[in-house]
């Protein structure tokens, strides 16, 4: 088959197709993917760097979500899949090749409507922002949720869940292009933090109540501001 070999640490440059062995044997409810378009997450691109070694037993080739057919099945792979079915997955690795073998338990199904290019895309940021926002803050429709840096693949992908559950949704982003973008994918409030204060901003927008859940990626002096805009029980992702 062939695969995406990063030929030594450095830029795309040193990523080359080559052909190489063919996938292992499948084990246990693992299934045989013919990949028809992989993602690319920032850790395929500091592995690449030489910043992030593949974990012990993973594949040595980049690649961390795909979509594509199901071309085998492994022993006890669960009845609800079946060869032929076009699903995305999460990987450890090996998503930059022509097959890919990933644990079962790691298929999602494809939304219907989306192409398999698209949801190459979905499993790194959908499993993401579902566990670890909407599974633990509990959002309710008519609540609020602040996501700072709201133009990044997870902050993108937050914005049109909570949307879609009902809940306003503040952002911030670094440029005025970025904001637009959120926008488009239904923010109520956006804000420059470059060239605005988005904690007096909040706090105009809510009454002084702030928002009842936030969504952030920055340091611990960051997080002090933003938490001050927020309300007295907050949930802190």
């Amino acid at each position: 088959m062939r695969a995406v070999v990063i030929t030594c640490a450095g830029g795309p440059e040193v990523l080359e197709a080559r052909e190489v062995e063919d996938h292992p044997a499948l084990g246990e409810g693992e299934v045989l993917l013919e990949v028809a378009a992989a993602g690319v997450n920032r850790a395929d691109t500091v592995q690449r760097m030489g910043r992030y070694p593949p974990p012990a037993g993973a594949s040595p080739y980049p690649g961390l979500e795909c979509s594509g057919t199901i071309l085998a099945l492994g022993p006890n792979v669960p009845s609800r899949w079946a060869v032929g079915d076009k699903v995305c997955a999460l990987l450890s690795g090996g998503g930059y090749a022509d097959k890919v073998v990933a644990p079962a338990g790691q298929l999602l199904p494809i939304p219907e409507g989306v192409s398999l290019t698209h949801a190459a895309g979905l499993p790194e940021v959908a499993c993401t922002v579902w566990s670890t926002v909407f599974m633990t803050s509990h959002l309710s429709p008519g609540e609020s949720f602040l996501i700072h840096g709201g133009s990044s693949g997870i902050g993108t992908f937050a914005i049109q869940i909570a949307k879609h559950l009902g809940i306003k949704v503040f952002v911030t982003a670094g440029s005025e292009e970025k904001l637009a973008a959120c926008k488009a994918l239904g923010a109520d409030v956006c804000i420059n933090y470059r060239t605005e204060d988005f904690v007096e901003r909040i706090k105009q927008e809510t009454n002084g109540k702030g928002t009842t859940s936030m969504l952030s990626f920055l340091a611990a002096s960051m997080y002090r501001a933003l938490s001050s805009n927020s309300a007295t029980s907050l949930t802190v992702i």
